[in-house]
Parts: C-alpha cells; sequence; structure tokens
C-alpha cells in the first residue's frame, strides 16, 4: 500500500495533470487567437473601429476569466467541483461553435465573455484537482507546469493561425480558426468524464471514504488517503474576516501579492495579446505593398516570439525556482524593462532588426522565468492557512484587473502615440513591479518567517 502523500508518480499523476491543465492551455489559446482577429478586423477588415471599441471588444474575455474565477470558484465551493469541472470546456465549445458559423461584432464580445467565464472557472477548478492528489515533494512543480501549459497553448494556436492564413488569404476567415479551441475544448470534455469529484472537496465536507474511494480510481487500488482525510479538522478553524485582512499588518502583503501580479498583467496579456500589431507598429516586420500580408508576416514572428515564451516557462521551472521568489520576481521585472527599452532605443535610433527584436526576446524570456510564475505561487507563501483563500482571491482579482486595464488601454496607446507609446508605458508598469517587489517584499517574507517560527516555538 502506498500513501498518497510519498508515492513516486504513476500514470494516473500524469493523465490528471494534462486534463486539469486544460483551462491554462485554453487561456494562452485565447490570448494568441484575440492577438490574432485584432489586427484582421482593425486593419483588414473593419477599419473604422474606434480605439476605445477595440479595446472593449478585446478585453471582453479577460473580464470574463476574473468574473468566472469568483463565480465558479463560489459555486464549487458549495456545490462540489465535478459539475463545474465539466461544465467549462462545454461552455467553450458552444460559444466557439457559434462564432465559428455566425461571426459579428454584436457576438464576438458577447461569446469572449462566455469563452472567458470558462476559462476563469478552469482557472478556479484546475490547481485544486493537480495540487491534491499529486505527491507533496512534486506538487510544486506540477502546479508549475500546468501553468506552463499556457505556453503550449500560444505556440499550437500561432502556428495555427499563421499556416492558416498564409494558405487562405482571406482576412474574413479569422472566425474560422476558433474551430481550434473547439476541437480541444471537446476533447478536454471527453477526458473530464473520466474524472470524479474532488477528493478534497469531499473530505473537506466529511465524506472522508468516498475521498478515498475517488484516490483509488484516480491512482489505483493499493493507494490510501494522506493529509486530506484531516482536511475536515481545519475548517473548524477560524476564518479570516474582511476587517482582519485589511488591517494595517496585511496592507503589504495585499501591496506584494496583487499589485506586481497586476503590473505582470501588461506583459503576458497587454503586449501578449497585441504583439502583431506592436510589431507591425514598430517596423520589426519587413515592409510590403498588401496590409493582409503584413499581417500574416507579423504573426510568423509572433511565433518565434511565443518559442521564447516557453523557454522561459522552462527556466523558471529548473534554474531560477533555485532562487528566492522575492530576487526572482524583482530581477525578472527589471529585466524585463531593460529588454522593452533596447526594444525602444532600437526603434528610435533604426538599429538593425537583431538588437530591436532581441529586446523584445529578452523581455518575454525574464517575464515567462520570474513574474508570471512567480505571481502566481506567491500569495500561497505569504498568508497563513485562515487567510489563504481570501488572500489568493484579492491578489487573483487585482493580477486580472491589471491585465484588462492594460488590454483596454493599449489601443487607444496606439493611436495616440504608436508602439512608442505603449513601450513607454510598459516599461514603467512593469518597473513598478519590480520596485514594489524589492521594497515590500523582504519585509513580509521576514514577518512571515517570524511567524511560523513563533507558531513553532508555541507548539513545542
Amino acid at each position: 500500500m502506498y500513501n498518497m502523500d510519498t508515492m513516486p508518480l504513476r500514470k494516473g499523476h500524469i493523465w490528471i495533470l494534462i486534463i486539469a491543465s486544460a483551462g491554462q492551455f485554453f487561456g494562452g489559446v485565447l490570448a494568441i487567437l484575440v492577438g490574432v482577429i485584432a489586427p484582421l478586423i482593425t486593419i483588414t477588415h473593419h477599419p473604422e473601429l474606434s480605439s476605445w471599441l477595440q479595446g472593449f471588444i478585446f478585453s471582453a474575455g479577460l473580464i470574463g476569466i476574473m468574473l468566472g474565477s469568483l463565480l465558479f470558484g463560489r459555486l464549487s465551493d458549495k456545490y462540489g467541483y465535478l459539475f463545474f469541472f465539466r461544465l467549462s470546456p462545454l461552455l467553450i465549445v458552444g460559444s466557439s461553435l457559434w462564432l465559428c458559423f455566425n461571426p459579428s461584432l454584436v457576438t464576438l464580445p458577447i461569446n469572449l465573455l462566455i469563452i472567458g467565464l470558462a476559462i476563469g472557472g478552469d482557472y478556479a477548478l484546475d490547481p485544486s484537482y493537480v495540487s491534491e492528489i499529486m505527491p507533496q515533494k512534486w506538487r510544486r512543480t506540477m502546479l508549475g507546469i500546468s501553468k506552463a501549459s499556457s505556453g503550449v497553448g500560444n505556440i499550437l494556436m500561432i502556428l495555427v493561425a499563421w499556416f492558416v492564413l498564409k494558405n487562405s488569404a482571406d482576412p474574413a476567415i479569422w472566425n474560422r480558426l476558433f474551430l481550434f479551441l473547439t476541437f480541444f475544448a471537446a476533447l478536454a470534455f471527453s477526458g473530464r468524464l473520466w474524472f470524479v469529484e474532488s477528493p478534497e472537496w469531499l473530505a473537506l465536507h466529511g465524506k472522508v471514504q468516498e475521498a478515498e474511494k475517488n484516490i483509488k480510481h484516480f491512482l489505483g487500488k493499493d493507494v490510501y488517503i494522506g493529509e486530506l482525510a484531516n482536511k475536515k479538522d481545519q475548517t473548524t478553524r477560524p476564518q479570516a474576516s474582511a476587517k482582519d485582512l485589511f488591517a494595517r499588518g496585511n496592507i503589504k502583503r495585499i501591496l506584494l501579492s496583487g499589485i506586481p501580479w497586476g503590473c505582470e498583467g501588461m506583459g503576458v496579456y497587454g503586449i501578449g495579446i497585441f504583439t502583431p500589431i506592436l510589431l507591425l507598429t514598430l517596423g520589426l516586420v519587413p515592409s510590403g505593398e498588401n496590409p493582409f500580408d503584413k499581417v500574416v508576416e507579423s504573426f510568423r514572428f509572433t511565433l518565434y516570439i511565443n518559442l521564447f515564451v516557453m523557454l522561459g516557462f522552462l527556466l523558471g521551472l529548473t534554474v531560477v525556482r533555485r532562487i528566492s521568489i522575492i530576487h526572482t520576481q524583482s530581477t525578472g521585472f527589471f529585466i524585463c524593462a531593460a529588454g522593452l527599452i533596447i526594444t525602444l532605443l532600437g526603434y528610435l535610433y533604426h538599429a538593425s532588426l537583431g538588437i530591436t527584436l532581441g529586446g523584445f526576446l529578452l523581455f518575454e524570456l525574464a517575464l515567462n522565468a520570474g513574474p508570471h510564475l512567480s505571481t502566481f505561487e506567491l500569495p500561497s507563501r505569504i498568508y497563513s492557512l485562515q487567510e489563504r483563500a481570501s488572500g489568493e482571491g484579492i491578489a487573483s482579482a487585482l493580477g486580472k484587473l491589471g491585465a484588462i486595464i492594460a488590454t483596454f488601454i493599449i489601443p487607444p496607446l496606439l493611436k495616440l502615440g504608436g508602439g512608442q507609446l505603449v513601450l513607454i508605458v510598459a516599461i514603467a508598469i512593469l518597473l513598478t513591479g519590480g520596485i514594489i517587489t524589492l521594497i515590500v517584499g523582504p519585509k513580509v517574507i521576514k514577518k512571515t518567517q517570524d511567524k511560523k517560527m513563533l507558531s513553532e516555538t508555541v507548539k513545542k
């Protein structure tokens, strides 16, 4: 017999990781899809769209993700994870099919909002399935790999978009790209039919025997339940109130976990979504007479850039994780800003393509090796058990709010000052994230460590 917390990895663990990482994968796909259809609609199909309307349409998916994280998380805590875990990919299938066959500027933001709701629901549920079933020594790594699956979604979607549009030469085909999302969402739903209710949710509701039965379903009949059996006892502990969470001593934790996450949203979603348009406005795509051909060529460059996104994740999961999380995050922000400064100076002084594009690649590498992973992990490091759920919720909401604001303001910024103004604003935001992490981080981490030492001393 094996204890689920100390057992070696099995096929069941890998299968859970793949299926429960679908939400991150879909998030990466959606970011690229919006980035692909934005220039097709605004440059070659509907050039009359105002910059503010563009910001509203293309931020709809992120608004959905934020609302979905809050809504699905609350409902699943009350009614169980499994129903909503299966509902999410079905919503994606329905909305993406609708856009495939009934595309319009009216239905686009509505369906992007619904797809975002479903992805936000997965964001709330996927980490739970991964963390509760993985052996203890593998949990952090598996959560990191799950997060990195968004990079796989980026690469596959931009590759498909570039190939389809290059061979079709028709900008009106943008809606058919949603079939890619339909296909993988249908696969995710099929895989989730094998899933059973979350063992952790069952244990928290006093159904320990059923939780152990589900553990055996996932991992094998020779596996018995571990620390999950004690989860019910944790629910009796007093939970932090909103007043306690926003008390003076916790403001620094909120600043550290929330504001840098919002700053990171400028890089991951703001610049990430509008990468093809930025490449065009900064002159990083070879010139040509046909606007559509230039757009398609920008997708090829976006593909190369997203390979560095994946490389950044790999560095973050291997080498960078050995460094303290505060140094990882602050240094990552500063290198991101340095990369965009190189791109900006290269653009202003007409440097070679290699230098200008190299700065952009450095930005993506540092972003995904550092802040993209660390902001996801940091809240669980600095909040106590009683405060953790509420603290992570506030941090996540601030992170998504930053991403929404970034996506909303970039079209107006492009209109006001082109790619140059977008880079200046992005550099300022990234530096803000690094400075807050550097100043507040050591104080919060030291206070958290002191509390843990005091708690251990009292127990002894």
